[in-house]
């Protein structure tokens, strides 16, 4: 039998990665999210700051892929997709557990019994939240948040030709803006158990 796995992407700023950590907690599950950073810049020799930041951009965009072709030589971002990849398949083969983000919705979807959860929530929610967790910025709340996330997406999309955030990509979407962060961790705990 497969493991079972909560894979979590999320909008930045949604309290994604609080969710995934709490239940994880409340499941008696490792959660792996700035750990898998870690040991990605530990295989690689990466700067953890560096694999941070790659992992939210594609690579090279638009005008690079358009011109590349199946045999150009991987560059450093599917160096590090490579890595991620296996250890994201590593730590689900090692037993139940809570992923937070890099595309492990996609990168478990044959490999592991998985409850794939997309965390959002409304831009006002979202800028409160990044103001109060993060600290200001030079640039206003509400474009870190659609700047994090356009990067998000292009990322999710060029490895997994996905759509990052379409609901019919999740097992379950929550909004946790108007649910709280509590209630949706008690979701994801009841379903989890349920599944």
């Amino acid at each position: 039998m497969k493991n079972k796995i909560i894979t979590i992407s999320r909008e930045f700023g949604s309290g994604g990665r609080t969710i995934g950590k709490e239940t994880a907690a409340r499941l008696d599950l490792p959660c792996y999210d700035r750990e898998l950073l870690q040991d990605i810049a530990k295989e690689s020799g990466f700067a953890e700051d560096y694999v941070s930041e790659a992992g939210e951009y594609a690579p090279g965009g638009f005008l690079s892929s358009a011109f590349s072709h199946p045999g150009a030589n991987p560059n450093n971002a599917d160096y590090l997709w490579q890595l991620q990849y296996k250890l994201i398949t590593h730590l689900a083969q090692q037993g139940p557990c809570v992923i937070v983000g890099r595309c492990a919705d996609y990168i478990l979807h044959d490999k592991a019994d998985c409850l794939r959860v997309f965390i959002h929530a409304d831009m006002d929610f979202r800028a409160k939240r990044i103001v109060q967790v993060y600290g200001q910025r030079d640039a206003s709340p509400e474009q870190r948040l659609r700047d994090k996330d356009k990067r998000r997406a292009a990322y999710h999309r060029f490895y997994t030709d996905m759509k990052w955030g379409h609901a019919q990509n999740y097992d379950l979407t929550l909004n946790s803006g108007t649910l709280g962060i509590d209630a949706c961790v008690r979701i994801l705990c009841d379903v989890y158990g349920k599944k």
